[in-house]
């Protein structure tokens, strides 16, 4: 992962940081509130050796000071000193358990000794310390003591009475809760980068690029009114997601299919926005003056007549079985040059029917009769529907949904149609958020001299009833288009991407 990918995590996951750094800070603040105060107190020592006062003497004791001190450093936790002061104190503990309350220390350089002592009670904490400066006193001077005599060269001198603490040390609440907030906010960026890695849905053109070489020539923004907006070309033709469509039409014009114009609409999973892909795209395409047929070769869960609102019972199975000529079941849409084939009734043999000769011979006289073909077909990993179709037309672009569809279903999606010796024109991301990190950048070009309208709220009742109007009579006009005659099936126009045979073979 790169810099960029890291940030990108970051902004992805922000909330769950934010979480986990206030997890960490609670945690703090409730083991701090539940740890019962501690205070200290501290007294100091002074070690000194007697002896004369000449300057020699006074330098040799210091220098022997020095050398002894770190051993009554030591000492002041042994059972030797602490056991008198339990015994003075009355205290309930052993001289181990005292240990772990009384230290000692020593500055470098130095021949004063800081004894700590530590407990709930602030002041049996300085009774404490001050018991064991006394104890430690006599110790020593009875250890140092030479035999035959009374007096020890070495002197420990009490030079600061410890005193009862007025704030606790342990614990310390600001400190915890800092550690306690670092602490969740590393756990945090951790769990977001273990998120990331372990997530393999697709995202982003990179995690397409890992995928596969094939081209990505369309990414189509999410819109959260897509189920009321199916036909977005149609019903608003300045969004940026019929601009969207707009420059997929764009990029498909200029691909290199050894002059073929019949394209299969499949993905890897359904729900992932091939069937709104293929009437849009169909739609962008008939408004470029292009002729357009649009076929609903998925013969299980078929969409098209359903989105067109146009009649569904008889189509391509009709044709394939024989019952009926193309020219009878196929429709025109709108006042575009956009012919519509239904799927008609759903047969027992889906996959036989999509791979027989009469689908080749079909597919070989509508690419003569129109400029482009759009088949919208069944996704790959349920069914071999579109894997057979896409055999049989210049190629198969394939849908992604973004933040849905995993690598692994990405590629055995593609390993399906290479199987088949399909070829894959590109693939087209759907749903690709506007905003945030994992956004595909439809600010800049899009947004140029269009004004996103808001999210209707609540309308009133001559509102509603002009849109139902306006519906009802587009319903009309779509369903009352004309049928495509034989004539106009058989007429050759001029398409962009290859020129018309010069006799047509005609459906029949």
């Amino acid at each position: 992962m790169e810099l960029s990918d890291y940030i990108r995590v970051l902004r992805k996951s922000w909330l769950i940081i934010v979480a986990a750094a206030l997890v960490g800070v609670a945690a703090a603040a409730a083991y701090s509130l539940t740890r019962t105060p501690i205070y200290s107190s501290e007294s100091q020592v002074f070690v000194s050796t007697q002896g004369a006062g000449t300057i020699g003497e006074l330098q040799q004791g210091n220098t022997f000071s020095q050398a002894r001190v770190t051993t009554y450093t030591n000492l002041a936790t042994t059972p030797l000193v602490l056991q008198p002061v339990i015994d003075e104190l009355g205290l309930d503990l052993t001289p181990a358990e005292l240990a772990n309350q009384v230290s000692a220390s020593n500055a470098v350089n130095t021949t004063i000794i800081s004894i700590a002592a530590k407990d709930a009670d602030p002041a049996l904490a300085a009774e404490i310390a001050n018991a064991v400066s006394t104890s430690l006193t006599t110790t020593v001077e009875q250890i140092e003591t030479p035999a035959g005599t009374d007096v020890s060269p070495v002197r420990l001198t009490s030079v600061t009475e410890a005193q009862p603490g007025l704030s606790p040390v342990s614990p310390n609440v600001p400190m915890n809760l800092v550690l306690g907030g670092l602490i969740g906010l590393a756990l945090g960026i951790g769990i977001a980068v273990l998120r990331e890695v372990l997530d393999t849905r697709v995202r982003t053109q990179r995690d397409v690029a890992s995928v596969t070489d094939r081209p990505l020539i369309g990414a189509i923004p999410f819109d959260p009114r897509a189920k009321d907006r199916a036909l977005i070309v149609h019903d608003d033709p300045l969004s940026p997601r019929s601009e969207a469509f707009r420059a997929l039409r764009t990029n498909l014009q200029f691909l290199d299919m050894d002059g073929g114009h019949s394209f299969v609409i499949t993905s890897s999973l359904p729900s992932e926005g091939k069937s709104t892909t293929a009437l849009n795209l169909a739609l962008a395409l008939a408004d470029a003056g292009k002729n357009v047929a649009l076929l609903d070769a998925d013969l299980r869960k078929p969409k098209v007549a359903e989105y067109l609102g146009i009649e569904g019972g008889a189509g391509l199975t009709d044709v394939l079985i024989g019952r009926a000529k193309v020219e009878d079941v196929m429709q025109g849409w709108g006042d575009r040059s956009l012919y519509v084939l239904p799927s008609g009734r759903i047969p027992p043999n889906p996959s036989e029917l999509l791979g027989s000769q009469h689908m080749q011979t079909l597919l070989a006289d509508l690419e003569r009769a129109f400029d482009i073909v759009i088949c919208d077909a069944p996704p790959l990993l349920p069914v071999t529907d579109a894997a057979i179709l896409a055999k049989q037309t210049s190629g198969a672009i394939v849908i992604v949904s973004t933040g849905r569809t995993t690598t692994h279903q990405l590629s055995s999606a593609i390993d399906a149609l290479d199987t088949v010796g399909a070829r894959v024109a590109g693939l087209v991301m759907t749903m690709t958020p506007t905003k945030g990190p994992d956004s595909y950048g439809y600010g800049y070009g899009y947004g140029y001299g269009y004004v996103q309208e808001p999210l209707p709220r609540a309308r009133g009742r001559k509102a509603r009833r002009a849109e139902a109007e306006a519906a009802a009579e587009a319903a009309r006009l779509a369903t009352a288009a004309p049928r495509v005659q034989p004539a106009q099936l058989r007429a050759r126009p001029e398409a962009p991407f290859a020129q018309a045979s010069a006799e047509p073979t005609s459906v029949e």
